[in-house]
């Protein structure tokens, strides 16, 4: 089956040089940036381009509601929540934890675009929504269930795209890239690079940080890339020989645990604001910024290469870590 996705975001996104960085923190390196923190959804993040086929595929389906699931400051779940209040359809969150007397963050922004929030304790990954699916088809309604992060075969197909929009704005830019660094959670996002990757040709090595050390639905990350994959070429017939480094995670970063904002995040978020202008989130891309900083300042790859960092996104939940930021 075909999906026809539907339209969200502000594509392509902004690919340029991260300069005055380069020259300050990684000498021998070029350091370049892809900006999906630009999608234009719910200001911005990776979670467009999966969400602009899941709605699609939702309806396809004849959803009238939607039914997503994570922690309170979810980039995913706010900008779910945007997606539907764009397509009109109903949203239910399930987060993590207990309703705070002050929501802010992404929290905050998933309230204002109108999500019913079901607050879940420690649960944060979903783990009840079939609970909660079944519940609303009771009352009549039409719910469409979005994994966790988004991850899934259809939700991967936004970023198969997304690699070839890649590989032409490499072409146009007569730029090679030797590894992407990037954050890796749920799995979609690196399911979908490591399928593009093969399909387009793009001679680039993936650096997928791991984020997050529990597993998500009882599977390791790379289990859960492994699984997508499989998925998409028995639903979309995506036959790709995938390089099985692809399916690997830089580790040890995640260590801290997820959401934990330690001095090594605080020390990527200041460097590129100060350096840039350009703002990182505590939980993911300031974890893969540093990952990108640690590898290259111990010339732990290659030197004299080109390196992309893909930013996807997570601002308003910078907000949250204020106290511990500055």
């Amino acid at each position: 089956m075909k999906i026809k996705k539907y339209p969200l975001g502000f594509l392509p996104t902004p690919l340029h040089e991260l300069r005055h960085f380069s020259r300050k923190y990684t000498s021998g390196y070029r350091v370049f940036i892809k900006r999906d923190d630009h999608t234009g959804l719910a200001s911005g993040g990776n979670k467009t381009r999966k969400l602009e086929y899941l709605v699609g595929e939702a309806f396809q389906q004849g959803a009238d509601t939607v039914v997503a699931s994570g922690a309170q400051q979810s980039n995913h779940c706010r900008q779910t929540a945007a997606a539907c209040a764009m397509a009109g359809l109903e949203c239910h969150l399930m987060l993590g934890g207990t309703e705070p007397k002050v929501k802010s963050g992404n929290l905050l922004l998933s309230s204002l675009f109108g999500a019913h929030i079901h607050y879940t304790g420690e649960k944060r990954k979903g783990e009840d929504a079939e609970l909660l699916v079944e519940k609303l088809r009771s009352t009549g309604k039409r719910p469409y269930l979005i994994p966790y992060g988004g991850s899934n075969a259809t939700g991967a197909l936004g970023y198969v795209e997304a690699t070839q929009e890649l590989q032409q704005q490499l072409k146009t830019l007569n730029l090679k890239i030797d590894y992407i660094f990037f954050a890796s959670s749920s799995g979609g996002m690196q399911a979908g690079i490591a399928m593009g990757k093969a399909m387009y040709g793009l001679p680039s090595g993936l650096m997928p940080v791991r984020i997050d050390k529990e597993p998500t639905g009882g599977k390791s990350p790379g289990e859960m890339v492994s699984s997508i994959i499989y998925e998409a070429r028995e639903r979309f017939g995506l036959h790709t020989e995938v390089d099985e480094n692809d399916l690997k995670l830089l580790e040890g970063y995640e260590k801290p645990g997820y959401g934990v904002l330690t001095d090594h995040e605080k020390k990527a978020i200041l460097a590129l604001a100060g350096s840039e202008g350009i703002l990182l989130d505590p939980v993911y891309t300031g974890r893969a910024f540093y990952a990108l900083m640690h590898q290259t300042q111990n010339q732990l790859i290659h030197p004299d290469t080109n390196i992309l960092f893909w930013h996807t996104g997570g601002l308003p939940a910078t907000f949250q870590y204020a106290a511990a930021l500055i």
